[in-house]
């Protein structure tokens, strides 16, 4: 029987259209007593006019192994459509990781003109969601690496959801003060469902800062999104009240601000 693939796990990748960098590195994580580690290319790997996402798995500790060492290696890189996951771009490969080539990978995964539009849904909150699915079929040098160096999150389970292990503790907090937030919720595809969740986690914890600390266009697009939210099903009206209160403090201020510039040129 073919053997599985051992680990799964997901990169997110924030902040993306905003990157800068060449190329830029997931945190390592173990499969087959080897650290592994993603590199993707923002803008493309080459020269190409096309520009394509480009997107490999390395092995990350390299220096450490023994001489002679391989990997022989089954991978699986999926760029995540957060819409549809019919809709998700993947390829797979399986190759021999040594120190003569310690990365392989795919060079054009997914066109950049496709990823970053926020409609295609591979572009969603500023996020881009990497999967790699890991099997080590052969291993040729032993290391000493242990499991407790796992440093990229996988998700877990929480309250019907998919959520990182970081977000546990929020997603649980939410759900005790709110137990009824997602009772309406009919939507049953987790990627969807994680989507929403991850919206309604960032508008909550951007309305609980002071209200002097948030622009118009804050409030704004809080707003546009609390409105979003409410229409897939979550219960909202303690986040609702909150957005009032803002608005109205907003408002307040504005209207001191009017009032010192009256009286400053008066």
């Amino acid at each position: 029987m073919e053997k599985q693939y051992e680990k799964k796990i997901t990169w997110t990748i924030k902040n993306f259209s905003s990157l800068q960098s060449e190329k830029i590195y997931s945190d390592p994580f173990v499969v087959g007593d080897s650290k592994w580690r993603l590199t993707a290319y923002p803008n493309g790997n080459g020269d190409s006019i096309n520009k394509c996402l480009s997107l490999f798995l390395s092995i990350a500790d390299s220096e450490s192994l023994p001489s002679g060492w391989k990997r022989h290696a089954k991978y699986r890189l999926t760029v995540d459509n957060q819409i549809s996951e019919k809709l998700s771009k993947q390829g797979v490969g399986q190759d021999m990781f040594d120190h003569k080539s310690p990365s392989w990978g795919l060079g054009a995964i997914l066109p950049l003109t496709k990823l970053v539009y926020n409609s295609d849904g591979f572009l969603v909150n500023g996020e881009v969601k990497i999967v790699a699915e890991v099997g080590v079929l052969e291993v040729v040098g032993k290391s000493d690496v242990l499991e407790e160096t796992l440093l990229v999150n996988e998700s877990v389970e929480c309250n019907g959801f998919q959520v990182l292990p970081s977000q546990v503790e929020s997603v649980n907090s939410l759900f005790e003060e709110h137990p009824d937030i997602a009772s309406k919720i009919s939507v049953e595809n987790p990627r969807l469902r994680t989507t929403y969740l991850n919206s309604l986690l960032t508008l909550s914890e951007i309305l609980c800062q002071s209200p002097q600390k948030l622009s118009n266009n804050d409030l704004a697009n809080a707003h546009s999104t609390l409105s979003y939210l409410t229409k897939t099903g979550f219960k909202l009206d303690w986040l609702e009240k909150k957005l009032k209160e803002a608005g109205e403090t907003r408002l307040q201020q504005l209207e001191e601000e009017l009032k010192d510039f009256k009286q400053k040129f008066s």
